[in-house]
């Protein structure tokens, strides 16, 4: 069998792993019905569907040819390692790490430490436009869900809010 376009056969099998997962982990919920719906309905969809696309991505590597054979590059460290660490210190501090006594920093907090972090990733950021950034993504995030939905965030840092 021979693969036509590295980048894209690739991209599908990561496609069908998360998928799967997904999948795999909706199962353990209610998925009820059609009609009646349980919380592992939706996820499981979601898995299949992204399973399913892809399957379908996967096949196309193989049997369609394309320009240069879409060879894979170098992997990008920086942007990863920045965009995976931004996503672990927002959950760090959102929620805080009662083990070790260390406290929630809230919603705001950890978004702004989200978007430095993660920006930091572009090649040329700038901390203005970050800021910029980073003010609309806290103020959205505000509304849609403390104001909005109703949910329960620890909006500012614990010791100030007590």
């Amino acid at each position: 069998m021979n693969i036509k376009s590295q980048k894209d056969f690739f991209c599908g099998l990561m496609f069908m792993a998360v998928g799967g997962a997904f999948a795999w982990g909706a199962s353990t919920y209610n998925v009820g019905t059609g009609a009646r719906m349980g919380p592992g309905y939706f996820p499981l969809m979601l898995g299949v569907l992204l399973a399913v696309i892809g399957a379908a991505i996967t096949f196309t590597a193989l049997v369609v040819e394309t320009e240069g054979g879409g060879k894979i590059g170098k992997i990008a460290w920086k942007p990863l390692i920045f965009v995976i660490s931004a996503n672990v210190v927002f959950g760090i501090l959102l929620a805080g790490l009662p083990a070790i006594k260390f406290p929630a920093f809230g919603m705001i907090v950890a978004i702004y430490a989200l978007t430095f972090i993660a920006s930091m990733a572009e090649a040329g950021w700038k901390f203005k436009t970050t800021l910029i950034l980073a003010t609309v993504l806290a103020v959205g995030s505000y509304i849609a869900f403390v104001l909005a939905l109703k949910l329960q965030f620890p909006v500012w840092p614990s010791f100030i809010t007590g």
